[in-house]
């Protein structure tokens, strides 16, 4: 069941989605080559207390990190570590954060110092599709229709689309229904409808769709290790126009 927040819901998630991406962004501030990721998670951690909020992901089915943090070939769910940052990776920071009762989620993938120009064009091309999506977020349009548009952009473009991992909804609980995948056919399935809130996530990758789970049991890969990008925003669905949610204080 989708669940349609009330208008005191609404605000409470627009409290909650604009911390989160402040701390997202805060965080990605400090990626430069010879941090390491695990450098990335405490500042994460810190900030969190500071607003008086928790890490969303921080233990969720065990998840030992308060941020996923996904360098180059990893998809999602990188967990933080020793691993340093060099000059030339990409990394894709995914955060949620609990406040007051509801939770806010959005990724961005950031470059370090001089990328490979074909990947800064996968980069430009992820956020392209998540723009394509979330501009289908109004009500009237069906679920698929965020979908297709990720793909269309995505593909044209001659990347490909994870499957295995999708958007969703987002409320009183990280995960809600319904699932958004970030490809199929449009005109399918929920018809959207004013006051429902997603978390749209293209997670795009250059080479394959094919991805594959390391032994840590969290970590996601590219089956050709080729780079993946990840950009996400907390939307909800507008009677005339989406209302982007995950924007940081001051933006």
């Amino acid at each position: 069941m989708i669940i349609i927040k009330n208008q005191t819901e609404l605000a409470a998630m627009r409290v909650s989605t604009r911390k989160t991406a402040t701390i997202l962004h805060q965080v990605a501030a400090k990626i430069a080559a010879g941090v390491t990721t695990m450098e990335l998670d405490d500042y994460a951690a810190e900030l969190a207390r500071k607003e008086n909020g928790s890490c969303a992901f921080y233990g969720y089915h065990g998840f030992p990190g308060h941020l996923c943090v996904s360098i180059n070939e990893e998809v999602v769910h990188g967990i933080p570590s020793r691993r340093i940052i060099r000059d030339g990776d990409i990394v894709s920071l995914d955060f949620g954060l609990e406040f007051d009762g509801f939770v806010g989620d959005t990724a961005i993938t950031v470059p370090v110092g001089q990328i490979d120009p074909e990947w800064q064009r996968l980069l430009d091309v992820t956020q392209e599709s998540l723009k394509a999506g979330i501009s289908k977020a109004v009500e009237g349009n069906r679920l698929s229709d965020i979908s297709h548009a990720v793909q269309t952009v995505a593909e044209a473009a001659g990347f490909s689309v994870v499957r295995n991992f999708v958007g969703h909804g987002i409320g009183r609980d990280l995960h809600e229904d319904p699932q958004i995948p970030n490809y199929g056919p449009p005109h399918r399935g929920a018809v959207l409808k004013a006051g429902m809130i997603f978390a749209i996530e293209p997670m795009i990758n250059l080479g394959t769709h094919k991805v594959k789970t390391l032994k840590d049991r969290w970590t996601v890969i590219t089956k050709d290790r080729a780079p993946s990008a990840h950009f996400e925003h907390t939307v909800a669905i507008g009677k005339i126009a989406p209302e982007i949610l995950t924007i940081p204080a001051g933006k």
